[in-house]
């Protein structure tokens, strides 16, 4: 059975694991038509293959280290380091720590369509 989302204005913690972390598992833990937050364990050399995504994503490392792979090059991510990735930008995550990224999706299609940055005229 999935794990229910949490609603607009309920409180989330995203608090470091700390020795719970290597036990933890990775959630989503909020969806809206505009909006997804993930919360991603990622023990230590796990990683996540090459991908993209349709949507504007924020990598934010909460807890330990993480290599984002993209073809330009790594950007190593420490505890409180975040970047952003435009729409359909391939990368893959890289563990090299016991590592907690929140990850932050923006769906474009949604945000078009209410007349949001990027609307068509």
């Amino acid at each position: 059975m999935a794990l229910p989302h949490a609603q607009p204005l309920d409180v989330i913690s995203v608090r470091p694991l700390g020795p719970q972390l290597r036990q933890a598992v990775s959630t989503s833990l909020l969806r809206t038509d505009r909006l997804q937050l993930l919360h991603l364990v990622l023990p230590l050399h796990q990683d996540l293959p090459q991908h993209w995504l349709d949507d504007t994503c924020v990598l934010h490392c909460l807890e330990g280290q993480v290599e984002v792979a993209l073809p330009s090059g790594l950007r190593r991510l420490l505890a409180g380091d975040l970047v952003v990735l435009p729409p359909a930008q391939a990368h893959a995550l890289r563990a090299r720590a016991d590592a907690v990224v929140l990850m932050t999706l923006l769906h474009h299609g949604e945000a078009n369509a209410l007349g949001g940055p990027g609307a068509r005229e």
